[in-house]
């Protein structure tokens, strides 16, 4: 039997709350905590976290992270809770967008250099991630390596090969952002997955409609799935999408093509994580 497939929901992301336009989006602290609930029960071993505002403005503040986090442990969710380091939507930058580690929860995400994200400048340069990477392990907060490119995923060799990233990493490869230029496709897949030891757990991000082949294609490949709102808001063209329903699209999925969804102690295990 293959290995267990890790899902991974992805609830709402940082762009800014635009009910017009994205009304299926979680945008409230409570819409997040429920969707992040009904991804769970629906199948996803992570649930992958931004916080907003109660006016749905995006926030790196830690107090609201940890009210997403109480607010789901209360609810006994099970699910391991993965919380942005990202720069809210451009309102954070450098040192400011690690206030969730504070929190040490059990995973974090590790953006491993600069990117053109939409019509802004995501920074990362190496001293800073030098600092994150301590900062993480002072918090004792398990890594997920997102991967925007193959210079990311060199300086993520690095930064192990200097002692402050430990092996097996987690590794996202993040692919079809507007404005980065690096395609959403099996190609680039492979390209990035060759740069990597073939044990170290890999999943792949993938933008808009790119993000229901490459589920598919992970699973056949033996990586773990990342679905959710932040990357996609529709379910097929002309239907939106919820949370709960990506997810059950892809265990369906799984199930298909013969390959177990793993339970949150399972992905615990499979991503190196305490237990």
């Amino acid at each position: 039997m293959a290995d267990p497939v890790v899902i991974q929901c992805a609830i709402t992301g940082s762009i800014d709350a635009d009910p017009g336009r994205r009304p299926n989006l979680p945008a409230t602290p409570e819409a997040i905590v429920a969707d992040a609930l009904a991804a769970w029960r629906a199948g996803a071993a992570v649930v992958h976290l931004h916080a907003r505002e109660p006016d749905g403005t995006p926030t790196q503040d830690r107090e609201a992270y940890r009210g997403l986090v109480d607010a789901l442990h209360d609810a006994g969710c099970e699910a391991i809770i993965n919380l942005s380091c990202g720069s809210a939507g451009g309102r954070a930058v450098r040192d400011e967008r690690l206030g969730p580690l504070e929190l040490a929860p059990e995973m974090a995400s590790f953006d491993c250099g600069s990117i053109n994200f939409r019509e802004q400048l995501f920074e990362g340069d190496l001293p800073f991630l030098r600092r994150m990477a301590e900062k993480f392990r002072a918090f004792a907060v398990r890594p997920e390596v997102e991967c925007f490119d193959t210079g990311h995923v060199g300086l993520a060799l690095q930064l192990r090969d200097e002692g402050l990233l430990d092996e097996p990493m987690v590794m996202q490869f993040v692919l079809g952002v507007p404005g980065s230029g690096v395609p959403a496709n099996v190609a680039m897949v492979e390209h990035l997955r060759r740069m990597i030891p073939p044990d170290w757990p890999w999943s792949v991000c993938a933008i808009g409609r790119a993000q229901l082949p490459l589920n598919a294609y992970c699973i056949l490949a033996g990586g773990h799935v990342r679905t959710g709102l932040e990357d996609n808001l529709w379910f097929r063209r002309g239907e939106a999408a919820s949370n709960g329903a990506l997810v059950e699209r892809v265990v369906r999925i799984a199930a298909e093509l013969d390959r177990p969804v793993a339970t949150p102690a399972e992905a615990r295990t499979i991503l190196g994580l305490p237990g």
